[in-house]
């Protein structure tokens, strides 16, 4: 395990915090958003602007330039689709649009359990289907469209570049899922040998699933749980950034070795020593910020494709 993650754990171990599951979803939002030290700071960009979108999905979009015809990443946040928002992964998509040279479009979907599956869903949907057809209003290539998020917000991701493929629209041209929650599965390799210590819980993801999914039929559905989709074959070309010591690992590789089998271009990035959440922590995990850097290299690679 890598030194500064030790000591992270043991800071978090020391401060005896509540899991998520034990507090109220209001209180927990406000907890999560205190971060601001852990989330680090993004740099100054040309433009940032905060807008409605599709109706009713507030999106924060991010530009590094003036330029036209730029390409875009539409971002999904993480935070077990109850916490998060605009703010907690502001510093992440400042440095993805700064270090990628792309716009960045953060879709703030409504939480459960005020608004369970699919309202996540259908605003990421909605959202990502928007900027296709609206591109002259962010001064995007509709040709060049990214989907990408982080845990819940990879489920996102994956979900959109499912549907979008079984429609035919919007165009997507990859997608990005990192440490993606993908199946409700809590006896995988890794949720069994991280359940407990490692920053995100077994505990704590069964109380997300709950909090999200409202019923049976729910949890059948791929566009909430991606790896039941049976046809995954038109789906963009994928990158999987996963983290040795996160109970999603298993699901992570898994995900990603079905897609390489269904032969959809995959790409997978371990990295050794981190816990879930390490990109988004990169104000305390020098290897969160380079993985964003290096995430930033991938996404120019796609980009000039």
């Amino acid at each position: 395990m890598h030194a500064q993650v030790r000591s992270f754990l043991d800071d978090v171990a020391a401060q005896n915090r509540p899991g998520w599951e034990t507090m109220p979803p209001s209180e927990g939002r406000a907890l999560f958003a205190s971060f601001t030290a852990v989330f680090g700071d993004g740099p100054e960009l040309h433009r940032v602007e905060d807008r409605t979108i599709a109706e009713h999905v507030r999106v924060r979009s991010y530009w590094p330039s003036d330029a036209d015809n730029l390409p875009v990443v539409v971002y999904f946040h993480g935070g077990g689709w109850v916490l998060g928002n605009l703010d907690t992964h502001d510093t992440l998509c400042r440095r993805l649009a700064r270090e990628a040279g792309c716009v960045v479009v953060a879709v703030d979907y409504r939480l459960a359990p005020d608004a369970k599956f699919p309202a996540a869903f259908d605003d990421s949907y909605a959202a990502t289907a928007y900027v296709s057809e609206c591109a002259d209003e962010f001064n995007i290539d509709p040709s060049r469209i990214v989907v990408a998020g982080d845990s819940a917000g990879g489920n996102l991701a994956a979900a959109v570049a499912i549907r979008a493929a079984e429609l035919g629209s919007p165009g997507i041209q990859a997608q990005v899922l990192i440490y993606p929650v993908v199946e409700p599965n809590f006896e995988t390799e890794s949720y069994l040998a991280h359940a407990e210590g490692f920053g995100l819980s077994r505990k704590t993801m069964m109380w997300f699933w709950e909090q999200y999914l409202g019923g049976e039929s729910d949890a059948a559905n791929p566009y909430a749980v991606p790896s039941l989709a049976t046809n995954l074959s038109k789906v963009p070309p994928a990158h999987v950034i996963t983290a040795e010591y996160d109970v999603l690992l298993s699901e992570g590789e898994a995900y990603a070795d079905r897609l390489q089998a269904a032969g959809v271009p995959t790409t997978i990035r371990p990295y050794d020593g981190m816990i879930h959440g390490f990109l988004h922590f990169a104000g305390v995990f020098d290897v969160g910020r380079q993985a964003v850097s290096e995430l930033a290299e991938h996404l120019q690679q796609v980009f000039s494709e």
